[in-house]
């Protein structure tokens, strides 16, 4: 077998594979790259010992059996027998689930969480949306702080049980979407900078120095994060990816690193024929995200829209701190705005950032489902001091409310795990650090930040406290109990409605038409001959829509087609959606 790696610094590098030491040598074709050959199969163990230092895992090691800082282990992926026949599931039409493997069963594992996708097929989403799963230290954690960029996490159960749970969501018609981190290698086991200039001091981010996409040596930095994403959509069969926060990937160059990955990711689905689609969490506010290539844009096929859900939450719950106070003065009218033309800030003035923000989106050449609208992400609630949801600050009305306008809106919808059914846990922010210091620091930092907003220090949760993973575990009996059983029953109508009504996919931004009142506390729109409304206020509200012809298809609480004058008689705290005659 064929050993290679990127050592452009080293005067010398051996390879040891199964206890056997090999010199490599350079590769005359290939600046910076040595390359020898050794006798292993699927599963021995191997590492690199750069100028006679420690052996070290492989940078593109496709399985840590022992975790980050152990020996690399080598896959044969031909050995997977799949058994799904899957075309692919694009994203036009498609609903999101957010999932956290650690936390979507009490096991923690692929294995377990491919038990409960039927569940999901049930409900009605048609893509599992996986958080990172590159190998990190310890058992449990978010998964932003990985690295080997081309393994899965050992505790989750490896590459062979990745491939289980795809081809299970596969026979169950569910695509998979991975969320792969670019932007920063985690603080621990992370060898990359032994082996080459994978990071700069050009440039900064909020985890130091950036990863390297322009300064000396960025071309081989590119193509091992290119061929990262490009493993997960060709050897797991994984059909899409989300890139995390993708503003803080600092690139000058001409031709810019997304613009490269996203034609990349074409030529293989082309390849593959397949359809594979990127989506970029991104807090720029900039549509040349989404524009294609061919009209001068960088050609991922979608976003995450922060300021839907922003507009969303201090509607619903009325706070105004943080980033939420530029929506605090225009609560429905914000949420108006971004249901016609997707983003609040288009080059409006931000007063959280003391700055104007964002740039106009052409509603008539981009289409809905480029935006991902939710109401809930891991971000949104495990960021919060103590993980709370929307469910322990809202009515079940009101969460019927926001999965209505969530689940109607022009956008690709997502959910996060336990959201349909109004999930009483918490999802809070853990880590397993086994690194004493950098668990301290973990611990002292969460802590300060939140004192900095008036929490007390004993309200925060311990993130390396094993009882904060567990308190975030979802409960599987909730979905039995009321009134979670009613919520999601409603989730599932709603989804239902979405796959059945076209006027619900359409992609055309432009065709959606809202009306609100402020004061009074609804909001109504238009897709097409589908109406949607929702009253947010506890008094019933009377809806002059205009529609003395359509009837109802679904409503949280009993509701009357409209009168011959054409108003809609809703009930406090609830939604109802309409078909016109």
């Amino acid at each position: 077998m064929q050993f290679e790696v990127w050592a452009p610094q080293a005067g010398r590098v051996t390879l040891q594979c199964d206890g056997v030491t090999h010199a490599l040598e350079r590769d005359p074709e290939r600046a910076g790259w040595w390359r020898g050959e050794a006798e292993a199969r699927d599963g021995s163990r191997y590492g690199f010992a750069l100028d006679d230092g420690p052996v070290l895992p492989d940078p593109r090691s496709r399985r840590q059996p022992d975790g980050p800082d152990g020996l690399s282990a080598v896959v044969d992926h031909e050995r997977y027998a799949w058994r799904a026949r899957w075309p692919g599931r694009p994203l036009p039409g498609a609903v999101l689930y957010e999932l956290h493997v650690g936390t979507y069963t009490p096991e923690g594992t692929l294995d377990a969480a491919a038990e409960r996708l039927g569940h999901l097929a049930e409900l009605g989403v048609t893509h599992v949306q996986l958080m990172p799963l590159c190998p990190f230290p310890g058992t449990h954690g978010w998964g932003y702080e990985g690295v080997s960029l081309w393994a899965v996490h050992e505790p989750y159960g490896g590459p062979e049980a990745l491939k289980r749970f795809v081809d299970r969501a596969h026979e169950l018609g569910l695509g998979v979407v991975l969320d792969v981190v670019h932007n920063h290698f985690g603080p621990s086991g992370n060898y990359l900078p032994v082996f080459g200039p994978y990071l700069t001091d050009t440039h900064h981010t909020p985890w130091g120095a950036a990863v390297n996409l322009d300064a000396p040596g960025s071309d081989e930095v590119r193509a091992f994060l290119i061929g990262s994403a490009l493993a997960w959509l060709r050897d797991y069969r994984i059909d899409g990816l989300r890139l995390d926060a993708v503003h803080a990937l600092v690139d000058t160059r001409a031709y810019h690193f997304l613009e490269e990955l996203s034609e990349a990711v074409d030529a293989l689905a082309a390849e593959t024929g397949r359809p594979l689609f990127l989506v970029a969490e991104s807090d720029l506010n900039d549509p040349r995200l989404i524009t294609s290539r061919a009209e001068g844009g960088l050609g991922l096929h979608a976003q995450w829209n922060d300021d839907f859900h922003h507009a969303l939450h201090t509607t619903l719950t009325g706070e105004s701190q943080g980033y939420y106070a530029d929506f605090a003065h225009a609560r429905l009218s914000g949420l108006a705005k971004t249901l016609t033309g997707g983003y609040f800030h288009d080059g409006s003035y931000s007063s959280f950032r003391q700055r104007h923000h964002g740039r106009p989106l052409d509603r008539t050449r981009v289409a809905g489902h480029r935006l991902l609208g939710y109401g809930q992400t891991h971000d949104q609630v495990g960021n919060r001091a103590q993980g709370d949801r929307l469910s322990a600050l809202l009515s079940p009305g009101l969460l019927a409310c926001a999965a209505t306008l969530i689940l109607t809106a022009p956008f690709t919808p997502m959910l996060f795990m336990g959201e349909e059914w109004a999930a009483g846990t918490p999802w809070q922010f853990f880590t397993d650090h086994t690194d004493p210091e950098l668990a301290d620091a973990v611990r002292r930092g969460r802590r300060r930040e939140f004192a900095a907003h008036g929490w007390k220090e004993e309200d925060v949760p311990d993130p390396q406290d094993p009882a904060t993973r567990d308190r975030s575990c979802l409960d599987w009996s909730e979905p039995e109990r009321e009134p979670h059983a009613r919520v999601l029953a409603w989730y599932r109508q709603l989804l239902a409605l979405r796959h059945g009504q076209p006027d619900l996919t359409d992609p055309d931004l432009a065709d959606t038409r809202v009306a609100h009142d402020e004061e009074r506390r609804w909001l109504a729109f238009r897709r097409g001959d589908v109406l949607v409304a929702v009253n947010l206020a506890p008094e019933p509200a009377e809806l002059p829509l205009g529609v003395p012809h359509a009837r109802v298809l679904a409503a949280w609480e009993p509701v009357d087609k409209p009168g011959a004058d054409g108003v809609v008689r809703l009930p406090g705290e609830s939604a109802v959606v309409l078909a016109q005659d």
